[in-house]
């Protein structure tokens, strides 16, 4: 009789969980107290804000590696540590630290201009022909010769004047001078004293760059970027006309060293034995900016609650949920490291991938500055994949409504992690706490010492990781494959990455 019973309630427990729902899945595994211990211990000031490469970063990558295990999630099969026989969570990052240029000079015709950023260091001191582009877009190269000259243009384009938004056009305008032969770019930026100190904080102190080995380092010639403060473009105003200037840049005195740091990464296997095969990314950057400026309080740790403790949750989440009922696609999880620094760990990734690339056929990120909605989630690129009805429905199911990018002008889709696969082909829109506009709550706290764990609406995280995990799933179990949505400017790389 007890052999008997014990295999009725073995039976019963196998059905009950057969017939649970995706919701009551994902209501099984998220509670508001597991939310609220990692978002706690990711950005106490134990932690120093995360900034990459620093011991306090390493601390943060070893909790993460460590609650993947305790949820049983697996390290990669290929990814053996040099010097180790077990099989790793992490995937170690080579990088540089760059001290600031020592000696910077620039003049134009005898007018040295005095505050400047450099984006895009390259050594060099050169007195020689400057040219004013206007914005240096493609249009502005037709009929002059640049070669071997300083192009000046102003920041932004007919329709981007923000200085974040302009900051998204860096790398085309570089990749224009390069492509005629321009030897600098000299931007004159609209911005204001408090967003040049934050401009001038972050690219005139140290910087990281990934190490490239001996073996692979590029011969390709290097254009030098600067940006200088011209509020109301009243000095660009003042060379349109001019033919030719005489421009003096010197640039000198960098020096590097070489740090280590880390991705995050785990995977689940699916169920299904085609689907498989294919590979949902989860993601997130877990890495913030450190110490910095102290506020009006004294507080110096820009401790990250929201940028991007939240987000590493995310992740974290569904890791427990996929992990206690495998979806039919396979999971793959990757925390990344140096996204404040220029994407370097999500950039990496895409460079030496762990998987095929052609095998994940979605990247689910999650990234957020702030919110000022709570009864909505942004969905940085919601329209652009064939997934947005899952993840329409998983917000409606925990109350709550996705929306689309409620401010295109801060060019967010290629502002994190997302972007790096999105150009490999790979569909990637990022899950982000909800904003009617970037404004308000969101500015208040994006990259602020006051963003505490303590200063976060805890009702509302719990749909908002509900909502994320459940959209997850759906994704993962559906029989039909994501794309990009028809004539996506990322559209013909996906055909490309996938054979199609």
């Amino acid at each position: 009789m007890k052999k008997y019973t014990l295999l009725f309630i073995a039976l019963f427990s196998f059905i009950s969980t057969f017939s649970q729902t995706e919701k009551e899945k994902v209501q099984a595994t998220i509670t508001q107290n597991k939310i609220e211990g990692h978002i706690y211990f990711l950005a106490d000031d134990l932690l120093k804000g995360r900034e990459t490469g620093t011991p306090e970063n390493k601390i943060a990558a070893s909790y993460l590696a460590n609650t993947l295990r305790g949820y049983g999630v697996k390290p990669v099969n290929n990814n053996v540590m040099k010097g180790a026989n077990t099989h790793s969570y992490f995937q170690e990052i080579k990088l540089n630290k760059v001290s600031p240029i020592k000696r910077l000079v620039l003049a134009i015709d005898g007018k040295e201009l005095k505050k400047k950023a450099v984006i895009k260091p390259n050594k060099m001191e050169i007195t020689t022909q400057g040219i004013y582009l206007g914005y240096g877009l493609e249009e502005d190269y037709k009929g002059k010769d640049v070669s071997e000259k300083i192009v000046v243009i102003r920041s932004g384009g007919p329709q981007t004047t923000d200085a974040r938004a302009a900051f998204g056009l860096i790398e085309q305008k570089e990749a224009l001078a390069k492509k005629n032969g321009a030897i600098a770019v000299i931007e004159l930026v609209d911005v204001n004293e408090t967003i040049w100190n934050f401009i001038d904080h972050r690219f005139n102190s140290e910087k990281l760059e990934i190490a490239e080995n001996e073996t692979s380092k590029s011969t390709e010639k290097k254009v030098g970027y600067l940006w200088v403060q011209d509020e109301n473009h009243i000095f660009a105003k003042s060379l349109e006309g001019k033919n030719a200037m005489n421009t003096k840049l010197m640039m000198e005195g960098e020096d590097k060293t070489e740090i280590l740091t880390q991705n995050v990464i785990g995977m689940v296997e699916g169920t299904d034995p085609k689907l498989k095969n294919e590979y949902i990314i989860y993601s997130a950057h877990y890495d913030h900016v450190g110490i910095g400026t102290p506020d009006e309080t004294g507080d110096e740790i820009y401790n990250g609650a929201r940028d991007n403790a939240v987000g590493t949750t995310t992740v974290l989440s569904i890791a427990e949920n996929i992990a206690k009922y495998p979806t039919k696609r396979s999971a793959l999880f990757i925390l990344f490291t140096g996204e404040e620094k220029g994407l370097l760990g999500s950039q990496y990734y895409v460079d030496n991938p762990m998987l095929p690339l052609n095998k994940m056929v979605y990247c689910f990120n999650s990234d957020n500055a702030g919110y000022n909605d709570t009864s909505v989630i942004s969905i940085i690129g919601l329209s652009r994949t064939s997934a947005s009805e899952n993840i329409k429905e998983a917000a409606t199911t925990f109350g709550l409504k996705a929306i689309d990018d409620s401010a295109p002008e801060q060019n967010l889709f290629d502002r994190s992690d997302n972007v790096v696969f999105a150009q490999k082909g790979i569909p990637a829109p990022t899950f982000s706490l909800g904003f009617q506009s970037f404004d308000g709550d969101v500015t208040k706290y994006y990259h602020q010492p006051g963003d505490e764990a303590n200063t976060l609406d805890y009702e509302y995280l719990l749909k908002f990781f509900q909502s994320y995990v459940l959209a997850g799933r759906l994704i993962a179990n559906d029989t039909k494959t994501p794309f990009w949505s028809r004539a996506d400017k990322y559209e013909e790389a996906g055909k490309k990455l996938y054979g199609k």
